[in-house]
């Protein structure tokens, strides 16, 4: 079984800064690459970015390249630096884990998703 926890989120104003947290726990087996995706209130589950595990191998939404980053750090978790944010990045953000994922951004190929996370960004 694997679970994934979210962390970091918050308010920001437009301009700022955050970094999201997911930790998981379980068999390492189970998942070799973590997205992240966002939902805001109406519109549909959004890749916002993509690593394999494998060979660290990134993938980003187009909306966000340039001003987010994913990163691996120690003890099963990844991170999200998220830097001039603007107000159309608010929306609920989640990871998500699988062993493979054939299409990165595609909300129905991964099999483990966290909670959510609560990304507001306003003046």
């Amino acid at each position: 079984q694997v679970q994934l926890v979210e962390s970091g989120g918050g308010l920001v104003q437009p301009g700022g800064s955050l970094k999201l947290s997911c930790t998981i726990s379980g068999s390492l087996i189970d998942w070799h690459v973590i997205a992240w995706f966002r939902q805001a209130p109406g519109k549909e589950r959004e890749g916002v970015s993509y690593i394999r595990l494998t060979d660290g191998h990134t993938e980003y939404g187009e909306s966000v390249k340039g001003r987010f980053t994913i990163s691996r750090g120690v003890k099963n978790t990844v991170y999200l630096d998220m830097v001039s944010l603007k107000p159309e990045d608010t929306a609920v953000y989640y990871c998500a884990a699988d062993a493979l994922a054939l299409t990165w951004n595609k909300p129905d190929d991964y099999d483990y998703w966290g909670q959510g996370t609560q990304v507001t960004v306003s003046s």
